[in-house]
């Protein structure tokens, strides 16, 4: 992490909801640092992980996207998706440049180093792991499914998730990042697949244990099939205690205002409702609660609202 006056602010997380951040806070004058889950195993990401045995480069594509400051159509060159051709249909532009880097570097984290460099990133970005992981879960009934994408599609309740090999090492820089950050930000995304993969981490727990800095929260707007079904804001915080432990959790930021009854009905094909922020339980439970206007609608779609929530991230460094 850089050594200068402002601020240090560390992100966590993976998936959607992570960029979504990132592009609000990259114009605060804070130093930067994300750090990403590799335990991705769908898609372009799966194929690259499996043939070349390197992390998942996928969510580090998309935060690179984010935290780029570069020409339009180079990052659209960076984002572009094969939609046919032998051996090359569904993989990302960006995927295949990460793992040409990571060839030529000997080393994901220096190949993201690398690439962050050509495509002038405002931050550092940080794997969780600079070796290639794999995500499992325990489900309520004692079964055990084995990959990211995967867990899901059971559509049991999960009761833990875990990591292997063992002992894992993460990366150092992330550990350091977390220690010294004056604001920790645990971005929203897929509970189970991309928010704890990172926390989970022994010595990522240990160092949001050990940290003087703000830990938040960025909650789900939404219920997510698969994973979260029917929980509550307090059953989200739950999930995070369950797995590792209370006293790393500062403050939740919700939304608090009704979700439109289109959107909602468009969410409802695919089984998922507006999280409901149960305020008493959160606050029995020590933590924060931080309620705001914070959605998105321009899109006809739910998404955090960058400006509003990274203004009000910013407003939490000083207090």
């Amino acid at each position: 992490m850089a050594q200068t006056n402002k601020p240090n602010v560390v992100v966590i997380g993976g998936g959607t909801g992570m960029p979504v951040l990132l592009r609000g806070l990259k114009d605060y004058p804070v130093d930067l640092t994300a750090i990403v889950t590799v335990a991705d195993d769908g898609g372009s990401s799966g194929r690259l992980r499996n043939e070349l045995k390197m992390p998942a480069p996928g969510d580090i594509r998309n935060v690179i996207a984010a935290l780029s400051d570069t020409e339009p159509m180079l990052l659209d060159l960076f984002q572009h998706r094969f939609s046919n051709g032998n051996g090359l249909s569904g993989h990302s532009m960006g995927n295949l440049l990460l793992a040409a880097m990571t060839s030529l570097t000997g080393d994901f984290y220096h190949g993201i180093k690398e690439i962050s460099r050509v495509l002038n990133v405002k931050g550092e970005i940080l794997p969780i792991a600079n070796q290639n992981l794999h995500l499992h879960a325990e489900m309520m009934d004692g079964t055990i499914v084995s990959g990211e994408s995967k867990i899901p599609l059971t559509n049991k309740r999960i009761k833990r998730v875990f990591l292997s090999p063992q002992p894992l090492v993460p990366l150092a820089e992330a550990v350091n990042a977390v220690k010294e950050a004056d604001l920790i930000v645990i971005a929203p995304g897929s509970l189970y697949t991309s928010t704890l993969p990172n926390l989970i981490v022994s010595q990522i727990t240990d160092a949001l244990r050990e940290t003087h800095g703000k830990v938040v929260y960025v909650c789900n707007v939404m219920t997510q099939l698969g994973e979260t079904t029917g929980y509550t804001a307090a059953d989200h915080v739950q999930a995070i205690v369950d797995h590792i432990g209370e006293g790393c959790l500062h403050s939740i930021l919700v939304h608090n205002q009704p979700i439109d009854e289109q959107i909602q009905k468009v969410y409802a094909e695919e089984h998922a409702i507006p999280v409901k922020n149960d305020i008493d339980r959160l606050s029995s439970m020590g933590i924060e609660l931080i309620e705001e206007d914070i959605i998105d609608y321009s899109k006809h779609t739910l998404r955090h609202d960058t400006d509003k929530v990274s203004k009000l991230l910013y407003s939490l460094i000083s207090k």
